[in-house]
């Protein structure tokens, strides 16, 4: 069975903040399959500073079976310029909590490394770029 993230190849995407000028990930990988949003970072035993992985269309996120903590930016469906909002931020979730609760509004989520949010001052309402 192949890999279930995006065939685009590991890292070629990136997510930007808009608002702040900054990168939340310069290498985002894209989880687009059913498959490969139940992995997602499962087995993995780190994430390194500067990638993601982008789940979209979803509004919610589990931790079991995970190694690591994330940072995890919730984000809105996009705008008719493709740009989303950052609906919801949830810093250092811990590896095996179960689900994150269910953010109402979103439509996709980036999962990044522990003190991604708050080295790049991402909060609510801030605009986010995200290219696969």
């Amino acid at each position: 069975m192949g890999s279930p993230v995006s065939s685009s190849g590991r890292g070629r995407g990136l997510a930007r903040n808009l608002d702040r000028g900054t990168d939340l990930a310069e290498r985002l990988e894209t989880a687009g399959s059913f498959w490969g949003k139940f992995m997602g970072l499962m087995g993995r035993p780190a994430l390194p500073d500067g990638e993601g992985l982008w789940l979209p269309g979803g509004n919610g996120i589990h931790m079991m079976f995970m190694r690591f903590p994330i940072d995890c930016v919730f984000v809105t469906r996009p705008g008719a310029d493709g740009v989303r909002k950052v609906r919801s931020v949830h810093r250092g979730v811990k590896a095996w909590t179960g689900l994150v609760p269910l953010v109402t509004g979103a439509h996709g989520v980036l999962e990044l490394p522990v003190g991604t949010i708050d080295a790049s001052r991402t909060e609510v309402g801030d605009r986010v770029e995200i290219v696969e």
